[in-house]
């Protein structure tokens, strides 16, 4: 007889939280959110069971999806696992900094003319030039290197598209700072966050505050971003889309995105 349950689930399993990655994972690269996504989300959330996203974005490009989703009052988890907002009304719970003046000094240093940014939360970026159109959004303010290191913050963002993610992945070991998190985004993007900040480090917050196991969540994301939150939950599942080594972290792929992505997985335990 076949097991209604996934191979490596244990019979009984059912997710007492969502924690989903927002680009590539619930909405596709353009933003746009599919209506099976849509309906699959709303699936969970009738039950009662929280639905937390977990996104790389900052918390004011992440605001509209809450609403757009009509996910009741609840925690967010933005800036890769610095920021926790809990939404609405706006509150945030969670901001962890850090002093970005070593990671400008030396990335000026190492590699100069690497855009640089720094994150304004709920409000924007200063940044000390403009980035490609599109790469940011909010209030967009330029200001000298000293000027952006002058407080502490939620993340460094590193461009340049004139690199490719080889080159970024080089450039962050050649930085070699201590005391801080990196992440490689899918071009040329590498986000510099406080040490031991990740997305799974603000779920486990979060799941803690709800009376919830890590064991019984499920998670899902497509970027190395998503590593860590893959290998937190009870049950992590990766899109194809995703490199070897954020696949290699999931209990299981879904189908590609483009053929519903994560949405069967949502049925088959909310359906």
């Amino acid at each position: 007889m076949t097991s209604p349950f996934p191979p490596g689930v244990r019979a009984g399993w059912r997710p007492r939280m969502v924690a989903l990655d927002v680009d590539g994972t619930v909405v596709d690269r353009d933003g746009v959110l599919g209506r099976p996504m849509a309906d699959a989300l709303a699936r969970v959330v009738a039950a009662g069971v929280p639905v937390v996203l977990a996104t790389g974005r900052a918390w004011h490009s992440t605001r509209d999806l809450v609403e757009l989703l009509g996910l009741p009052k609840g925690p967010t988890v933005c800036s890769n696992g610095a920021v926790i907002v809990s939404y609405p009304p706006q509150e945030i719970v969670q901001a962890v900094t850090f002093d970005p003046r070593e990671v400008i000094e030396r990335v000026e240093s190492f590699a100069p003319g690497t855009l640089i940014a720094v994150e304004e939360i709920g409000v924007g970026f200063r940044l000390n030039d403009h980035f490609p159109e599109g790469d940011l959004t909010g209030e967009l303010v330029v200001q000298s290197a000293e000027e952006l290191g002058a407080l502490p913050v939620t993340r460094v963002i590193l461009r340049d598209p004139r690199r490719s993610v080889e080159e970024f992945i080089t450039l962050a070991q050649h930085l070699g700072l201590q005391g801080v998190t990196y992440f490689v985004g899918w071009s040329a993007w590498l986000d510099i966050a406080p040490e031991g900040v990740n997305k799974a480090t603000a779920l486990a917050q979060v799941a803690a505050g709800l009376g919830i196991a890590a064991e019984d969540v499920l998670a899902a994301g497509d970027g190395r971003n998503d590593i860590e939150m893959l290998r937190w939950a009870g049950r992590g599942v990766a899109l194809p889309e995703a490199p070897p080594e954020v696949q290699a972290a999931a209990d299981a792929v879904s189908p590609p995105f483009a053929e519903g992505g994560l949405v069967p997985e949502l049925l088959h335990w909310f359906g």
